[in-house]
C-alpha cells in the first residue's frame, strides 16, 4: 500500500463516504494468488448462499449490505468477469467476437475488436477477487472503487486535477464494468472512470444515475487533501446553486475574460471563501 496503513485507509475511506454523501459504501477490491489468502470469514457465493453471482452482485453485496465477497471461478456467473480477471486463460471463441455479436455489436469483425481490447489481468495468475466495504477492509487492497452520481465523481475528477492538473483518462464503454472498475487501475496505478454495465443494471441494482470511479489505495490520501482543499472554497457536496445573471466570479476570470474582450467591464469579484 506504498506506506498506507490499513487504519488510514479506513479513516480516508470514511471521510470521502461522509464528505461526498455517497450512497453506498467504498468498497475495496483483492485479487487473490493463492488458496491460503482466502479470509476464512468471507462470504463463498457457491458455498454459503448456494448459488453463483457475477461480480457485479457480489460488488454490490459488498457496498449496498457491508458484506465480504471472495468469488473464485466455481461462484461466478459471468464469463467476461472472469476471463478480465485472469481466472482460466482467453479462449479463442471469445477473442473471435462471438460473445458480443450480431447483439451488441454491428459485425463480428466489430466484435473481435470489443474482445481482444477488453482489459484482462495475466492468466492463471489469480484464483479468488476479494471485495469488501473500505471501512470494515482488513486485507490490503489492490483498488479502491466509488459508486457515485454526477456531483459526486465531479469532485472525484476535480480532486485529481488539483493535485496533477490534468483529468482522469479512460476508455469508456458500456460493457463489463466489473472488468473496466478494477484491472485498468491494477495495471496502470492510476484513477479510472467506468460505466456500469447492463448486467450491472439488471441484476445488481445498480442505479441509473450511477458511475464507477476507483483509485489506487495509495491514491486516497491525494482524494481526501483535495476534498479538505475544495471545502475550503465551498466546493463540496451539495453543490449550491445560484440562477441569476451576472454572477460574480473569482478575479482570475474577470481578468480572462477582459483579455478576450468579453464584457466584463461591471462584473463583480466573488467573495472569498464563496462558490456562488
Amino acid at each position: 500500500m506504498d506506506g498506507v496503513s490499513g487504519d488510514k485507509l479506513r479513516e480516508y475511506g470514511k471521510e470521502i463516504y461522509e464528505r461526498l454523501r455517497l450512497k453506498t459504501l467504498p468498497f475495496a477490491v483483492k485479487l487473490i494468488e493463492r488458496h491460503e489468502e482466502i479470509p476464512q470469514d468471507a462470504v463463498r457465493p457457491k458455498r454459503d448462499l448456494g448459488c453463483h453471482l457475477a461480480s457485479c452482485q457480489a460488488f454490490a453485496l459488498s457496498r449496498r449490505e457491508g458484506m465480504k465477497v471472495l468469488q473464485t471461478k466455481e461462484d461466478m456467473w459471468c464469463s467476461e468477469a472472469a476471463i478480465g480477471f485472469g481466472f482460466g486463460g482467453l479462449p479463442q471463441y471469445f477473442l473471435d467476437g462471438n460473445t458480443r455479436f450480431p447483439q451488441e455489436v454491428k459485425t463480428l469483425g466489430a466484435a473481435k475488436t470489443w474482445a481482444q481490447n477488453l482489459p484482462h489481468l495475466e492468466s492463471n495468475k489469480y484464483i479468488g477477487i476479494l471485495s469488501s466495504p473500505l471501512e470494515r477492509t482488513d486485507y490490503e487492497p489492490d483498488v479502491i472503487v466509488f459508486y457515485c452520481d454526477s456531483v459526486q465523481l465531479k469532485m472525484f475528477t476535480g480532486s485529481v486535477i488539483w493535485k496533477y492538473g490534468d483529468g482522469v483518462q479512460c476508455k469508456l464503454v458500456n460493457m463489463a464494468a466489473c472488468v473496466f472498475a478494477v484491472v485498468p487501475v491494477m495495471q496502470s496505478g492510476k484513477f479510472n472512470i467506468a460505466i456500469p454495465c447492463g448486467g450491472d443494471r439488471a441484476y445488481a441494482i445498480c442505479q441509473d444515475d450511477e458511475m464507477i470511479f476507483s483509485a489506487p489505495p495509495a491514491e486516497l490520501e491525494t482524494l481526501v487533501l483535495a476534498l479538505r482543499h475544495l471545502d475550503q472554497y465551498k466546493n463540496r457536496v451539495p453543490v449550491p446553486f445560484a440562477m441569476r445573471p451576472d454572477f460574480p466570479m473569482r478575479e482570475s476570470y474577470i481578468k480572462l475574460g477582459k483579455m478576450l474582450g468579453m464584457d466584463l467591464e461591471k462584473a463583480k469579484v466573488l467573495e472569498k471563501g464563496k462558490y456562488v
